[in-house]
């Protein structure tokens, strides 16, 4: 029996294609998982106060056992990604892993420098970094 991973996905919704190819990614890998990220769908996301959204996603985080966080430049404007990186590392200790966005020129520093690992837009390495720090 293989192992099931808990992963995190985080995202921007302003961003989905890149969040939704991920996804689709991890899929076609046949690699076990249950996605614990919010969804676009989740009332938190559409009618909840910042608050009820943070505890949502810390709760979300609580469960999983490897974040991956979308390393592209948005990251480095998006309030909710200091957050999530503040809830996986210091409130939780669970790795992150960031990947680089596929042909990016700039990615977010923020993220690559909170990261346990970093790996490109490749179905092998992001897979490989989950087994690898679960």
């Amino acid at each position: 029996m293989s192992k099931c991973y808990h992963l995190f996905i985080s995202h921007s919704w302003a961003y989905r294609d890149a969040y939704e190819k991920l996804v689709s990614f991890l899929d076609a890998s046949k690699i076990d998982y249950k996605n614990f990220s919010v969804p676009r769908n989740d009332p938190l996301h559409t009618n909840g106060t910042d608050k009820q959204l943070y505890e949502g996603i810390k709760t979300q985080i609580a469960h999983s056992s490897v974040v991956l966080i979308l390393a592209g430049v948005y990251a480095s404007y998006s309030k909710w990604i200091d957050k999530e990186i503040d809830i996986a590392r210091n409130v939780y200790g669970k790795p992150i892993v960031a990947i680089q966005p596929w042909a990016a020129e700039r990615t977010s520093t923020k993220v690559k420098d909170n990261a346990n690992k970093i790996v490109g837009w490749n179905t092998n390495s992001i897979v490989g970094a989950i087994k690898e720090l679960a």
